[in-house]
């Protein structure tokens, strides 16, 4: 174009302009209307699609009123070729973050909903939008004229040095990925590793897992010391687990009574307290003549770890007043001290199974 725009060059542009942002509104409130409508639906899939859809149709309205507004000027074919460039450029840019956005929300509900799967593990997440984005970016360039392939050879001979430099940070990384593919440890999952720290796993990500304590303190722990680590998983295979409690009873207790007794109790704690197994059998097992009690474990079976902090207090408390009420003894460890003329005989620590034994103290 060798000559000046005058008014008439501006009017069917203008329109074409103004065209773009009335329909780009237009579709933004109905697509805003569509979404109220998606909340009171069950699928959470028209939710994602319409939270796409708010971002780039009215985006691609817009840049298609400013295209028509652009081929409607007397403009030359260079011009024309770089305004084109530069509006598609921007509405790749436009559907790449909304697609990035689209695919993590896909991956996350997708997660979730699996109990197999990492529930809100945030490395999966985090590396499907970083791939979305990586392609976005190379489909931009290429849209450009500037050619992917010396990028992409750059890429692969610096990748050695980057990976040389994040040694730790990749074997973090993969160490993740064993982990949620291995499904050994999911987030939601109570966990206890070798060196004691133990807690409610919130989340793994690209680096580090996240455990939550009883304390409600969070614990940090590298992805590579918790794949290389001895580790106990109590919600796996199953939630359900069983806690063993030691009781004692005085030697002349009648052991069926106290046997029926402690079922009773059992029966009462695991229909009336919250996060007790309620199908569970009563288990009772005698197992030791002590040193002045008769010793047997109670097996209790409780939801999940947690729940049997809970659990326990409940059936010490109930069982002691059972006892009570019943009128069986539960002994406390007693000592002898002999005491001879000149000396006093001491008695060491007792063990079950073992004879008495006492040391000699001479007197002065």
């Amino acid at each position: 174009m060798n000559r000046t725009l005058t008014m008439d060059d501006l009017v069917i542009p203008g329109i074409w302009l103004a065209a773009g942002l009335l329909a780009a509104f237009l579709l933004r409130m109905l697509l805003r209307w569509l979404g109220k409508h998606a909340d009171r639906t069950r699928w959470s899939g028209d939710d994602l699609i319409v939270d796409v859809l708010r971002t780039v149709v009215p985006w691609a309205a817009l840049l298609g009123g400013a295209a028509s507004a652009g081929a409607a000027l007397p403009l030359t074919r260079t011009v024309q070729h770089n305004v084109n460039q530069v509006l598609t450029v921007v509405l790749i840019f436009v559907v790449t973050l909304a697609a990035a956005r689209g695919v993590a929300a896909l991956m996350r509900t997708v997660t979730q909903s699996r109990p197999g799967v990492a529930g809100s593990a945030t490395i999966f997440v985090n590396i499907t939008r970083i791939l979305v984005l990586a392609i976005g970016f190379l489909v931009m360039l290429q849209t450009l004229g500037i050619s992917i392939a010396p990028l992409l050879t750059a890429l692969g001979v610096g990748g050695l040095a980057v990976a040389l430099a994040l040694q730790d940070t990749l074997a973090n990384l993969f160490a993740g990925i064993h982990i949620l593919a291995s499904k050994t440890v999911q987030p939601g999952d109570y966990i206890k590793l070798a060196s004691g720290e133990e807690g409610y796993v919130e989340d793994i990500n690209w680096r580090q897992t996240t455990v939550r304590a009883l304390s409600n303190n969070l614990i940090v722990i590298p992805n590579g010391e918790l794949a290389r680590t001895n580790m106990t998983n109590f919600m796996r295979p199953e939630q359900e687990l069983t806690i063993l409690v030691q009781v004692g009873v005085a030697y002349d207790s009648d052991l069926d009574h106290v046997e029926r007794v402690t079922n009773e109790v059992i029966g009462e704690v695991m229909t009336e307290v919250e996060g007790a197994v309620r199908d569970h059998e009563p288990i009772i097992r005698f197992h030791t003549f002590g040193d002045s009690r008769i010793g047997f474990t109670v097996i209790l079976g409780v939801g999940e770890f947690s729940d049997q902090y809970r659990i326990k207090h409940e059936f010490i408390k109930r069982l002691h007043r059972r006892y009570r009420k019943e009128g069986i003894s539960i002994p406390a460890p007693t000592r002898t001290v002999a005491i001879q003329q000149g000396t006093v005989a001491i008695p060491q620590q007792r063990i079950p199974g073992e004879s008495d034994g006492a040391t000699p103290v001479h007197l002065d």
